[in-house]
């Protein structure tokens, strides 16, 4: 079973995956009896991210059984509301953390260190029997998305057919949102019936079963689902690993996760997981759909993270 199918079963807006051993574990962790690590990893946040974190998690427990992952997926917006209060070690995110939460971060006495993780290509994605909408822009978009007069294709461009468009986003506490919402709807409000959800697989569901609909996510959910949806190419370009990589599909975008600064310091297997994470991202990002970043942003992550914990 893939990753994606994997996190289909357990990703929703109220999900946790917790793996790892939890018996007998402290949440400061420690050695134990000179094995290996124990204690807790708590993270939550995006659901973009949220494979990538799944996959770095299991493989982790492979080699610190004693230590107990708990990956949320409350969103990015629901992931940050958790982290500026001390509350989580790691915060998953789509976008760059906003300037008000950073500001409660700072209020809480919470510092923090953003490291890149990997690529994602935010995808457009329409029903298998839509063959007219090959290609849109990112005007057309905006249009579709904003404009309550736009009701069927035909009124976003004259030679396509009269077929009623309906529209699936992510949530309003989710990054992709965000990123759309700057990227593409220029901070106009969404549609109004437009319909949202944190959970991505909930998007997935709804397009793959109306015909005239129109949804957007990360990358990953698109590869895992491409034999029941169809990416459209924007502003000419398709989205693939490679326009990804070298940014030339529009909606690329880097995806990254926050850590905490205290928990680095002070938690031995938050470190040592930071680091798992960072050596692994590449590899398991592309397991699960997304594309690694070049080895020298992932060098870059490693001396920060040798800076805050000490190697």
């Amino acid at each position: 079973m893939s990753w994606m199918k994997k996190s289909a079963l357990v990703a929703s807006i109220t999900s946790v995956a917790i793996i790892g051993a939890a018996c007998g574990n402290n949440e400061e962790g420690g050695a134990t009896d000179g094995e290996g690590l124990s204690g807790k990893v708590v993270m939550d946040g995006s659901s973009t991210v949220f494979p990538i974190m799944e996959a770095v998690a299991e493989e982790y427990s492979a080699e610190q059984p004693d230590v107990e992952v708990t990956v949320g997926v409350s969103g990015t917006g629901g992931g940050f509301k958790r982290f500026v209060t001390g509350e989580t070690d790691f915060s998953n995110a789509s976008r760059e953390i906003k300037e008000e939460e950073a500001a409660e971060a700072k209020k809480n006495g919470v510092e923090y260190t953003q490291l890149a993780v990997a690529l994602d290509g935010l995808s457009l994605v329409v029903n298998p029997e839509n063959d007219w909408a090959q290609d849109i822009t990112i005007d057309e978009l905006n249009k579709m998305w904003t404009d309550p007069n736009v009701k069927t294709w035909k009124d976003v461009r004259s030679d396509w057919p009269d077929e009623e468009i309906s529209f699936f986003s992510p949530g309003k506490d989710s990054g992709t949102f965000d990123f759309f919402n700057e990227a593409v709807l220029e901070d106009t409000d969404i549609r109004e019936d437009a319909q949202l959800s944190e959970d991505d697989n909930v998007l997935v569901t709804g397009v793959a079963g109306t015909k005239g609909a129109i949804g957007f996510f990360g990358y990953a959910y698109y590869i895992e689902n491409q034999d029941t949806l169809r990416a459209m190419n924007v502003e000419g370009v398709e989205p693939t690993t490679d326009t990804i990589n070298d940014l030339s599909y529009p909606l690329s975008r880097e995806i990254y996760t926050y850590v905490n600064n205290a928990s680095l310091k002070d938690k031995p297997q938050v470190a040592d997981y930071t680091r798992f994470m960072n050596e692994n991202a590449a590899v398991l990002a592309e397991e699960v759909g997304y594309v690694g970043m070049e080895q020298a942003r992932y060098d870059e992550n490693a001396k920060v993270i040798d800076e805050i914990a000490g190697e």
